[in-house]
């Protein structure tokens, strides 16, 4: 959801890319239908693992997971305390779906924010 979220709105100061620990078979089709409900499709998205995103170098990481990701995974790592929304009822998948939209959202404006800034 946070990279279908990130390409959307923050194109233009991010280039995302979504890796896990652990990551699942397969999105979730709650996740589709929760995404598509904010004209977002990701169907094309898959979960990959942080070693499927090979030798990249991230300037930040965002660490969703509640595990301790590599430390040279990126120059700076946020941790967001976002639970897991793959068993929850429809209606709280949503929940955490707009919980992730507004923080990207202020991710995005950070970033606009700091691109913007006077050195």
């Amino acid at each position: 959801m946070a990279e279908g979220f990130a390409r959307t709105y923050g194109a233009d100061v991010v280039i995302p890319a979504s890796a896990g620990l652990a990551p699942a078979m397969g999105i979730a089709p709650d996740t589709r239908r929760a995404m598509l409900e904010r004209n977002i499709d990701i169907r094309d998205h898959f979960p990959k693992t942080i070693r499927q995103l090979g030798r990249a170098r991230f300037d930040l990481a965002i660490n969703m997971s509640g595990e301790e990701i590599p430390p040279d995974a990126a120059d700076s790592i946020l941790e967001w305390d976002i639970p897991d929304p793959v068993r929850f009822s429809y209606e709280l998948h949503c929940e955490v779906r707009d919980e992730i939209e507004r923080k990207v959202m202020a991710l995005v404006l950070e970033l606009r924010r700091n691109q913007r800034a006077p050195l």
